[in-house]
């Protein structure tokens, strides 16, 4: 499966377009985590705890898309993009949409 935030694959021809799909992962703070990145916040630096969360719901909400194009009969992901929003208080939604394709 191509996924690409581009609208076009260098060395393919789209022959069918199959609509769009989507895909959705929230994250919900942690504790322990919380504390942790609250000492990092304080003295500096990047908070690794939560940054790997972050790929993790990234790589889920593409999982989904790719799962969701391949059950339209795709191969193809095109011109995807990708969102990070707070739900609300300690809770992140990251989600994925593009559109499903079948290439050459």
């Amino acid at each position: 499966m191509i996924i690409t935030t581009t609208p076009t694959i260098e060395g393919h021809s789209i022959e069918e377009y199959l609509g769009i799909v989507t895909g959705e992962a929230i994250l919900g703070a942690h504790i322990g985590r919380d504390i942790l990145a609250s000492i990092t916040d304080i003295v500096g630096g990047r908070s690794q705890e939560y940054e790997e969360e972050v790929r993790k719901a990234r790589d889920i909400a593409l999982e989904e898309i790719a799962s969701e194009a391949a059950s339209k009969g795709g191969n193809a992901v095109v011109g995807v993009d990708i969102d990070y929003e707070v739900i609300r208080q300690g809770m992140l939604m990251v989600s994925a949409s593009g559109t499903a394709g079948k290439i050459g």
